[in-house]
């Protein structure tokens, strides 16, 4: 049969090379969240460290909505931990994701102010927007 002329086939998706893309990306999120954590404990902060880091946290968690193609969940039988809910509640996940992009560009500005209290409490913020996602969308493995 032929394909009707415009329509799109889905390229059936790898879903080993979708897993270690997704994990590497949220370990660098993790690590690039450590090292602001880590200057902010300092007396003298590297203030252009914290923006550069919160840069990469903005521009990875631009890319979260793209990583959770469907079948890739841990009830689709892999070692993930990605929910179901990921894809039961999209407009909830897309806008807990995009969280994540609005608290890290947040600290992307306020880092550039040079003040440790103001970054201190959005790094804060930032975090939190990480728990609400994982609240949520995450399996806890540690419970």
């Amino acid at each position: 049969a032929d394909a009707v002329a415009g329509a799109e086939v889905a390229a059936p998706v790898d879903v080993a090379a979708v897993l270690k893309e997704r994990e590497k990306n949220f370990e660098a999120i993790g690590d690039a969240f450590k090292a602001v954590r880590g200057e902010l404990e300092k007396d003298a902060p590297d203030f252009t460290l914290i923006a550069a880091k919160a840069t990469d946290i903005n521009a990875r968690a631009a890319k979260i909505e793209t990583h959770f193609p469907a079948g890739t969940s841990v009830d689709d039988g892999y070692k993930t931990e990605a929910l179901p809910a990921i894809w039961q509640k999209p407009e909830e996940f897309k806008a807990a994701a995009q969280k994540l992009v609005d608290e890290s560009a947040k600290l992307v500005s306020v880092a550039g102010g040079g003040d440790k209290v103001a970054a201190g409490a959005q790094a804060m913020a930032m975090g939190g927007s990480c728990k609400g996602c994982h609240d949520q969308f995450r399996l806890d493995d540690k419970k």
